[in-house]
């Protein structure tokens, strides 16, 4: 085999390659959603009860125990961090790593959650929504 040969190999390889795996670019996408859940966040952060009802962390009715909403809005603040650097981390890696960032806060929800809430059907909404709001960020993250 010649090295000229060797060389068309090569480069039919890497241009097959490079263009089977490219990517479809859509850097819009986890800037909404990165737009959405820093609005989220700002509404939890107001109004712990938000998060709590659907949850079950609040009794029906009664108020939100202090540390109960002092919780609520820590999250709400770790969300608003990873929200506000979707919307606004420079595309390319930046933009990859803070929509990581918001994938795995979103498995971290949906195990603790999931696993931890008071209450069944609390659990099964918190999985459900966790899940399909990382898969969207997850696809968020394939095409940024």
């Amino acid at each position: 085999m010649t090295g000229d040969r060797v060389t068309e190999w090569v480069h039919a390889a890497m241009t097959l390659t490079s263009s089977s795996k490219s990517t479809p670019k859509a850097p819009w996408l986890p800037r909404v959603l990165g737009a959405a859940t820093a609005a989220y966040s700002v509404a939890i952060i107001a109004k712990p009860e938000l998060f709590a009802r659907p949850t079950k962390l609040a009794p029906d009715g009664g108020s939100l125990s202090r540390g109960t909403a002092i919780g609520i809005r820590a999250l709400g603040g770790r969300d608003l961090a990873s929200g506000l650097a979707m919307a606004f981390a420079p595309e390319g890696q930046p933009l990859r790593t803070a929509t990581a960032v918001r994938v795995g806060s979103d498995v971290v929800d949906l195990v603790l959650l999931g696993a931890s809430l008071p209450d069944r059907e609390a659990r099964t909404k918190a999985i459900a929504v966790a899940g399909v709001w990382g898969a969207l960020c997850a696809l968020g993250w394939w095409l940024a």
